[in-house]
């Protein structure tokens, strides 16, 4: 078994778990700057879309401000288990949500 040291592993993105590379990167705030959020975090441009496709300021700020829970949604751990087959430079646009858009 190959033991990896955390200092020296490249940095993963915080949703997916993918390598984060050089491309397609943007930063996500778990709690919304609309919220007063500032905390920042690297993460895969295309994970940030599909976060901000699903949920709304308000919802990502009462329910969806940590990474746990961002994960354990049902539409968000579909979009994982999909991306995670892909590699980490790879983007395309996110379609917002349907139920989102009722909102």
């Amino acid at each position: 078994m190959k033991i990896v040291d955390d200092n020296s592993a490249e940095p993963r993105c915080p949703l997916c778990g993918r390598p984060l590379g050089t491309e397609n990167i943007d930063r996500h705030h778990l709690v919304p700057k609309t919220f007063k959020g500032r905390a920042q975090f690297p993460i895969h441009k295309i994970c940030h879309r599909k976060i901000h496709s699903v949920f709304t300021e308000r919802e990502l700020f009462k329910t969806y401000h940590s990474w746990e829970a961002l994960q354990a949604h049902e539409e968000i751990r579909v979009f994982i288990d999909w991306v995670a087959r892909k590699p980490p430079e790879f983007y395309t646009s996110t379609a917002t949500t349907n139920a989102k858009k009722r909102r």
